[in-house]
C-alpha cells in the first residue's frame, strides 16, 4: 500500500492507495481512499473511494464534497457486464452557481474508467492497464468524468501518448501526454503508474 500527498496551487490531496504488481499488461486491480481540499469556486473538502477489479476497470466510485452550509454524494457504479448506474444527492446552498450532481450514464456505457476530477489517482488505472509507462502506441480513451465539486458526470474524450522516459533512469519516471479537447499536458509518473507531476493540476509532496 501506497500513501501520497500532492500539493496543488489551490489544495491539496492525501490518498492511501492499494495496487497488485503489473507484471504484466493488464490483469491488475486497485482500490483508493482519499480525501482532499480545494478553493474553487469556493472552499471546500472532497472524501472518496475508488474501487478498481480486474484490468483496472472501475468497480464502483463514492465520493462526498462539503461546504459551510452544504453537501453532495455521488455514487457511480459499473456492473460486472459493464453497465454504469449513477445515484446523487445535495443538500443546501453553497451559495454560487454549480450543476447538479449525478447526470445521465447513457453517453459513457463504454467507457471502463471514472476520471474524478483534479484527482491524480485515476489517471492511474489506463496507464497500467496498457502497460505505458514503457512506450507503445497511444490510447484514446471515454472516461465517466466527475466533476469536482459539483459532482456532476458526462462522458470525456481524452488521449494518453507515451512521450519520454526522464534521464534519470533510476527513478524510474514515464512521461505521458494527457489530451482532452483543447487541454494537454505531459504527466510524469514513476515506475508504479502514480503521478508524480501534473501540470497545472499537482506535484507530489
Amino acid at each position: 500500500m501506497r500513501a501520497l500527498t500532492w500539493i496543488k496551487e489551490r489544495g491539496a490531496e492525501f490518498a492511501t492507495v492499494d495496487v497488485s504488481a503489473a507484471a504484466d499488461v493488464g490483469g491488475g486491480w486497485l482500490c483508493a481512499t482519499g480525501v482532499a481540499v480545494g478553493a474553487d469556486p469556493l472552499p471546500y473538502r472532497l472524501d472518496y473511494e475508488l474501487d478498481c477489479g480486474d484490468d483496472y476497470v472501475t468497480s464502483w466510485l463514492t465520493v462526498r464534497t462539503q461546504g459551510s452550509g452544504w453537501q453532495r454524494k455521488l455514487e457511480l457504479a459499473r456492473s460486472p457486464d459493464g453497465k454504469w448506474s449513477v445515484q446523487a444527492s445535495a443538500e443546501g446552498d453553497p451559495g454560487v452557481p454549480m450543476a447538479p450532481p449525478g447526470g445521465d450514464p447513457a453517453p459513457f456505457q463504454q467507457a471502463l474508467d471514472c476520471d474524478l476530477g483534479m484527482c491524480p489517482v485515476t489517471n492511474t488505472m489506463p496507464v497500467l492497464r496498457h502497460g505505458m509507462l514503457g512506450g507503445g502506441e497511444p490510447r484514446e480513451f471515454v472516461m465517466a468524468w466527475v466533476s469536482v465539486p459539483e459532482l456532476s458526470v458526462r462522458a470525456s474524450v481524452q488521449r494518453y501518448t507515451f512521450v519520454r522516459r526522464e534521464a534519470a533512469d533510476d527513478a524510474g519516471l514515464s512521461v505521458i501526454r494527457y489530451q482532452s479537447g483543447d487541454f494537454s499536458a505531459d504527466v510524469v509518473f514513476d515506475a508504479e503508474g502514480f503521478v508524480v507531476d501534473y501540470p497545472y493540476l499537482g506535484r507530489r509532496a
